[in-house]
């Protein structure tokens, strides 16, 4: 056996390398931890929030943490609830949280059959304007472009959190607008247990095919328009989302994550052509869904995308509410029909299903027929559809159609070949896409679809039950299943739009006043009284209306016209002043070219008026220079408060006190200017002969007609009038400022409310237009000239009742055209 010895400079020389190789270690390691926790501390500190301490009332450090996340309960499994058929998770960014992702919140995320979370990058906090958000901060991500990773681990986040609680999770971005009620069902009609991938499938643009490492038969769903997973498809690939994360192919959120689907859960995106249409995306960019959103596009879409604009998705939102209040109000229609037609059945009489007990102790209808609640009345409602639910009496009960083709022709207009109104061709627009989506609602059972192609002519009318339809379509009727046809057809629509019955809310300033608060207001009458004692009565102490409470300032500018100006300050004094309305007139004056004592007999006569009237509010105030309408109004409102409310008004316009109400109430302070749609009488000389003398408030087709396109009438606040920018105090003469200033309106933030009133009528008076005025005030004071002689019925009637005037017209024309050759 050999003996091992060790030599005195070898255990040294070991030693020394030993000593070496231990502090390289130890510098190596020391140097790993020191980098990580200035790596842990940089990380803390870019996570930390400043929050001030209810209890020192100094700052501390608060780690961001999820917020407001959806909590279900514990017996809330799937299918056991409404609330947890789906769970949408919204991508977003910090800088979007108080913008879009609010707006989503707050429109379509409220009316989920599930539950909603928004997830963001780590730094993230709850936005003040939106307290409630559920907002979910994920760890380590931030708000680059492109989000791969935010999206995996948002996925992983409602897995881990939620798997167990819902049977379909939706991707969405926070510019995607959701039809909630459409999507619920859709989903309920698809087997959730299976793996499912459902979204509008794609391949990339012609740029990127071929680019994206996709094989022949692979795809993605596009994440726009959403995407929707079932609870099986998530469970499959949530384990492996660390992997499909750090061997991504391209760029493209969307793209990986279909990779991921389709090698973890073996399934590809639904490959349907229908999910173009019900999972929509708009290529328009930051212009989708801002212009007209009666759409066959929109109405067939489920998901609508995108909405980059907040105020556009609250718009958006609205209009899809309009149409769920119309398929609810049809469902109402539906059921008033059912019962109106069993109770025909069964012998009852209609009118008495108000109080109808179906059994002892329960009503067919268990609210009031007084209350607001009630659904209406069977005897109105429940009349079936059909062109014959009016049935005249006599001759003259019988409506006549208007023939629609490319133009309208009516009996029962003065003008009986005209175009057709803007009202008219949006109502068969609605029609005709109601009755193709009709006609398709089971093209995919049946293998065929029908195109619109034209609308030949058609027949309409209106009577006392509703609106009545008859359209000739040309079609394509196309099947592509099986034997593929396609041929074009044509086809005859029968329609009957029935009324749905009228509705009354009562506002105050644009506020509504419901039924309680109109109880209160009673009660806080009574006891005003009562607290007067019974010897103490005093009805004068119940609150006073807060529409006629309000003071109309009427200015008036006027150059020459005394008489018609009597008449104006005699109207005024019997509306105004006899009748105690809350008025005060300032009259803004100029002297007139011709009528040289009009100026001061204006005067006297104002000041009769005041010395008859010594509480009332009547003012004048002498201008100098050449008459301006809109600089005598604009002096006019510069003697005013920003509060007052005006009322701009010409000396030819007469009014009752129900016309002073509408101004009150129609005029908002801030929101919304009053342009009365005023009545002006034609020529009395013309339309005497025809109606014969008449009061001037009389109002039909052949006394006058209405100022559609007048706005010099118009009430409003001073306060608005500076905000719209007031009247172009450059223009001269006649005309045109009105126009200028509606204009401004119409830009502003302002609303408009026009409306015809019956109650203001201009009373006719002869148009001079000068040859002074520009190209265009001439050509508008012609018209307005034209517009006053009398009825095109009164004035067709004089040109047959005198064959002269005819005969001078074609000689004119004759004469006209040799001239012109």
């Amino acid at each position: 056996m050999e003996e091992v010895t060790f030599h005195p400079v070898m255990r040294k020389r070991r030693g020394l390398a030993s000593a070496i190789l231990g502090l390289t270690v130890g510098l190596l390691l020391g140097f790993l931890i020191q980098s990580y926790k200035i790596l842990s501390s940089n990380n803390n500190q870019r996570l930390n929030i400043y929050t001030p301490s209810p209890m020192l009332g100094s700052r501390v450090l608060v780690k961001p943490s999820a917020r407001n996340v959806p909590k279900l309960n514990d017996d809330e499994q799937i299918n056991s609830s409404s609330t947890s058929l789906v769970f949408v998770g919204v991508m977003t960014a910090s800088k979007y949280l108080d913008s879009r992702a609010k707006a989503v919140y707050e429109t379509w995320g409220r009316e989920l059959p599930g539950k909603i979370a928004f997830f963001s990058s780590e730094s993230s906090i709850v936005p003040e304007n939106c307290p409630d958000l559920p907002l979910v901060p994920l760890p380590r991500v931030d708000d680059t472009y492109p989000p791969q990773k935010k999206s995996f681990m948002m996925l992983q986040y409602m897995w881990n959190n939620y798997g167990d609680r819902f049977e379909w999770f939706l991707r969405a971005d926070d510019d995607v607008y959701v039809r909630t009620d459409r999507l619920e069902k859709l989903l309920r009609s698809v087997d959730s247990r299976r793996a499912m991938y459902i979204g509008q499938a794609g391949r990339g643009n012609s740029e990127e095919f071929g680019l994206l490492s996709l094989e022949y038969d692979e795809n993605f769903c596009m994440g726009g328009p959403g995407v929707i997973l079932s609870r099986e498809t998530l469970r499959r690939i949530v384990p492996h989302i660390k992997y499909c994360l750090r061997h991504l192919y391209t760029t493209h959120e969307d793209v990986e994550l279909g990779r991921c689907v389709q090698k973890y859960a073996g399934i590809p995106c639904t490959w349907s052509y229908e999910m173009q249409s019900i999972l929509y995306h708009n290529s328009s960019g930051a212009q989708a869904f801002t212009g007209n959103l009666k759409k066959k596009e929109v109405h067939r879409a489920i998901t609508l995308h995108p909405v980059k604009s907040p105020p556009h998705m609250y718009r958006l939102h609205n209009y899809m509410r309009g149409l769920r209040i119309q398929e609810l109000q049809q469902e109402r229609l539906n059921l008033h029909r059912d019962i109106y037609t069993m109770a025909k059945q069964l012998g009852i009489a209609v009118e008495n299903l108000k109080n109808f007990k179906i059994a002892d102790g329960v009503p067919l209808f268990p609210i009031s027929s007084i209350s607001k609640e009630y659904p209406g009345d069977t005897e109105i409602l429940g009349v079936p559809a059909g062109l014959r639910s009016f049935e005249p009496t006599t001759g003259d009960e019988v409506i006549p159609w208007d023939f629609l083709s490319r133009s309208e022709y009516s009996l029962s207009d003065s003008n009986p070949r005209r175009r057709i109104h803007s009202d008219i061709k949006e109502g068969l627009e609605d029609i005709t896409r109601e009755v193709m989506a009709s006609i398709n609602a089971c093209s995919r059972q049946r293998g065929r679809i029908v195109e619109e192609r034209s609308t030949l002519y058609g027949y309409r009318r209106v009577d006392s039950y509703g609106a009545d339809t008859i359209l000739d379509l040309l079609l394509v009727y196309r099947k592509y299943r099986g034997r593929k046809v396609t041929l074009p057809v044509r086809r005859h629509v029968y329609l009957h739009q029935h009324f749905t019955g009228l509705e009354i809310r009562e506002t105050v300033d644009g506020e509504e006043i419901d039924e309680t608060l109109r109880n209160q207001r009673n009660n806080k009458s009574l006891q005003n009284i009562f607290r007067g004692g019974l010897l103490n009565l005093s009805f004068n102490s119940e609150e006073k209306d807060p529409v006629k409470s309000k003071t109309i300032h009427f200015i008036l500018p006027l150059s020459g016209k005394y008489e018609v100006f009597q008449r104006f300050l005699q109207n005024y004094e019997e509306i105004c002043l006899a009748g105690g309305e809350k008025t005060s007139l300032l009259v803004v004056l100029y002297p007139h070219r011709t009528e040289q004592n009009s100026f001061n007999r204006t005067i006297d006569l104002i000041e009769q008026l005041k010395y008859k009237y010594r509480s009332a509010d009547i003012n004048v105030i002498p201008i100098s220079g050449t008459f301006s309408r809109a600089k005598a109004l604009d002096f006019g409102v510069s003697t005013l408060n920003d509060g007052d409310l005006m009322f701009f008004v010409d000396v030819d316009i007469v009014f009752l006190e129900s016309a002073l109400y509408r101004i009150r109430a129609n005029t908002l302070l801030g929101r919304q200017i009053y342009f009365p749609v005023v009545f002006s009488q034609y020529d009395p000389k013309l339309v005497q002969n025809a109606v014969g003398e008449q009061d001037a408030f009389i109002i039909n087709e052949k006394t006058g007609y209405w100022r559609q396109f007048g706005f010099g009438i118009v009430s409003l606040y001073k306060q608005d009038y500076k905000s719209v920018g007031g009247f172009d105090l450059l223009i001269q003469g006649w005309g045109k400022e009105d126009v200028d200033f509606y204009e401004k309106v119409i830009k502003s933030n302002v609303r408009i409310f026009r409306a015809a009133d019956k109650n203001l009528i201009h009373v006719y008076h002869d148009v001079e237009c000068s040859r002074d005025l520009s190209r265009t005030q001439w050509s508008m004071c012609m018209g307005t000239k034209a517009d006053t002689y009398a009825s095109i019925e009164t004035l067709s009637n004089m040109i047959y009742e005198n064959p002269a005037i005819l005969e001078f017209a074609k000689a004119r024309r004759a004469n006209l055209t040799s001239a012109a050759g």
